[in-house]
């Protein structure tokens, strides 16, 4: 218990610092984070290395994505893509069914992209409908990010719930159907219905993407402005389905295929995130910016504007990323999910406890859901549950109530530029209500099943 104490003392205090001192949230985190260190005992000299990982592994892996992916979108803007795609979007499903084209669009999107990515990819198609059309930013972005936040914690390829079906013994094809048949109620409760309780929230989106309007014969063609800023969803749909079609075409007896060597290489290569955004950045740079007309160095102000807008932004993910690091070195979670392990209850009521438990005190639904399959696996022969509800079920509980020790909500609270509070009753209930409807239909399944 003095465990759950000491992170509960740095969340208040986190809070505290940031709402009523008006402390720079990144040297919130870093001042809390380093009380944390000390608190859970982790020794003096490895506090700072706790700290430096935390930014390092954050960043890692977010700040070129969140950079390139800052300058498409302001590109996107600028060029007046942005403003044809929601023309045409709301003239296809009118104003009254924009929520729910966002919201396929994200779940689309969301299947092959890390959560992070398909954010920082959709807030600016989400934006460009915000300001055109004068309407409330969090009433329409919610339901996209919804979709986004689901398929990241239900649906294989995602890190956690590919790992999760290796460690307990689940079967990908059958995660990945029961998943989607999951993720469909979750998604529509925590985004359309769910958001109608929020159109009173005030929101003043980040400043990158919103542009004046541009006449109509000086906007790009309808195919130029969604090929260029839907690239990098089209580009990691291909190389990602590449190894899948290549499995269903060797089950014809006549036909034998293998990616060996230096294909195998070139497509892992080309897939990733980074080369994605780099060569969907150097495509748009000629598709909406040299062909438009721009020189090279206008094109190069709107990326220096860009990258000055999202600074800030990266320091406080960072920020958030210091806490969890800190949480992890202390073993917080395997304290954790020692004291509930043994409670008396549904093994799938458990497996979300522990995952849910974990989530909220670290931050990190893929830690959350590696350190539950682990508590678990050993026990799963002796339970007797379907191991891929089981991966569900923990993935859902790994989604519980995201606050201020979750980077996701420090991506949504400034990209979006709510105060905690909003972003709390906004962010915060939307995905406990996805993590809840989703245990919800695992029991549900496992009725059936």
């Amino acid at each position: 218990m003095t465990t759950l104490f000491i992170v509960l003392l740095c969340i208040i205090a986190l809070v505290l610092l940031i709402s009523w001192v008006k402390l720079n949230p990144f040297l919130a985190f870093l001042l809390v984070s380093i009380g944390a260190g000390l608190a859970l005992g982790i020794p003096l000299d490895q506090i700072t290395t706790s700290v430096q990982k935390g930014i390092g592994d954050t960043l890692g892996s977010l700040v070129i994505i969140i950079g390139l992916g800052a300058m498409l979108g302001k590109l996107v803007a600028e060029s007046g893509a942005a403003q044809k795609i929601t023309r045409v979007l709301m003239r296809t499903f009118g104003e009254k069914n924009l929520q729910w084209a966002l919201m396929i669009t994200g779940f689309v999107v969301g299947i092959p992209l890390y959560y992070n990515v398909g954010f920082v990819l959709m807030v600016p198609l989400i934006f460009s409908v915000v300001y055109q059309y004068k309407l409330p930013a969090v009433y329409i972005g919610l339901p996209m990010l919804a979709a986004l936040s689901v398929t990241h914690g239900f649906l294989p390829p995602h890190p956690s719930p590919t790992a999760l079906v290796t460690q307990l013994k689940a079967d990908m094809g059958l995660t990945l159907l029961y998943g989607i048949l999951l993720a469909v109620p979750a998604i529509i409760v925590a985004g359309p219905l769910f958001s109608k309780t929020l159109k009173h929230i005030r929101s003043t989106p980040l400043q990158t993407f919103q542009t004046k309007q541009i006449p109509d014969e000086q906007l790009p063609n309808t195919a130029n402005s969604f090929l260029t800023a839907l690239l990098p969803v089209l580009l990691i749909a291909i190389t990602t389905s590449i190894p899948l079609i290549i499995i269903l075409l060797n089950k014809i007896p006549a036909i034998h295929i293998t990616l060996q060597g230096t294909a195998r290489q070139f497509i892992t290569f080309i897939s990733d995130p980074v080369i994605v955004m780099l060569l969907s950045l150097l495509t748009a740079t000629f598709t909406l910016g040299i062909h438009t007309g721009r020189s090279m160095k206008t094109i190069m102000d709107i990326y220096g504007d860009a990258i000055k807008d999202v600074a800030l932004i990266l320091l406080i993910v960072a920020g958030a990323g210091v806490l969890k690091q800190v949480f992890t070195d202390s073993g917080v979670s395997k304290a954790i999910a020692e004291n509930i392990k043994g409670w008396q209850i549904h093994p799938l009521i458990l497996g979300w406890i522990i995952a849910g438990v974990i989530r909220i005190c670290v931050g990190s639904a893929t830690v959350a859901g590696l350190t539950a399959a682990g508590i678990i696996a050993p026990v799963i022969p002796q339970m007797h549950v379907n191991p891929n509800l089981m991966v569900l079920s923990i993935g859902a509980g790994s989604l519980l109530f995201s606050h201020v020790n979750d980077s996701g909500f420090w991506m949504y609270k400034e990209y979006f530029n709510l105060s905690i509070r909003d972003t709390i009753k906004s962010w915060s209930v939307m995905e406990t209500i996805v993590s809840v409807v989703g245990l919800i239909g695992v029991l549900i399944m496992d009725i059936f099943i």
